[in-house]
């Protein structure tokens, strides 16, 4: 019979940790290797001047920059001087002369406005009133008395002298303007024309006021007229 050989138990389990334990540590000499390996480049490259060349073909050329100072201005006589040009004048429009013209002022009154006027109460209207009959026309008024002559007296005009008149040697003649009535009663009596003297003058007024006269008629009817009578005041 063959005979098998059995591992012993947690033989795999150590095997296993140990392969990657292995793997650990070929991975971490790999990076070391690779480390030492740039490092040796970089110093070969030093040493070459290769990474010198490298930095020059990188870095820009430097560029030469020259400041160049302008010239001094000229002086002042060496300078064009501006020309001197004429200008022409307009010329000169006279306008003509304006016509005259006679203007009349007249003298103007101005009439101040007219004052405002003030709002009065309208007062209430009054209550209807039944409507009248119609007022009889009026008679139509009577005619002035003319001035006549001619009228006889009744009873003449009873003269009383003034004793101051007498006494002054007053005398003349005073024309008495007297309306008489229908009835030839003298109404009114006015001094038409005086004597000179006031006492004679109303003397002859009163004289008259108490004569009476015949009623003048016009047509066969009697109606008021005005006559002239003259009343003489003499001493002889």
């Amino acid at each position: 019979m063959n005979t098998m050989t059995m591992p012993a138990p947690g033989a795999d389990e150590t095997l296993s940790a140990l392969s990657a334990f292995w793997h650990e540590k070929r991975s971490k000499i790999i990076k070391v290797s690779v480390v030492v390996g740039l490092h040796v480049g970089l110093a070969y490259g030093l040493q070459s001047g290769m990474l010198h060349s490298a930095v020059q073909a990188v870095m820009p050329e430097p560029v030469m920059v020259t400041f160049v100072t302008p010239p001094p201005p000229p002086p002042p006589e060496s300078r064009p001087q501006p020309k001197t040009v004429e200008v022409a004048k307009a010329p000169t429009v006279t306008p003509p002369p304006l016509p005259q013209i006679n203007t009349v002022v007249e003298n103007t009154i101005t009439l101040p406005p007219p004052a405002p006027r003030v709002a009065q109460e309208t007062p209430a209207a009054p209550a209807p009133i039944a409507s009248a009959p119609p007022a009889p026309p009026a008679p139509p008024a009577p005619a002035t008395p003319r001035t006549v002559q001619g009228v006889e007296y009744v009873r003449p005009p009873a003269l009383v002298y003034p004793s101051v008149s007498k006494r002054l040697g007053e005398t003349g003649i005073v024309m008495l303007r007297v309306l008489i009535s229908e009835k030839g009663q003298a109404e009114q009596v006015q001094v038409h024309k005086s004597s000179g003297h006031t006492n004679l003058d109303e003397a002859g007024r009163q004289a008259a006021l108490r004569a009476l006269f015949k009623p003048y008629l016009e047509d066969g009817k009697a109606v008021p007229v005005y006559v002239l009578v003259p009343i003489n005041f003499s001493l002889s």
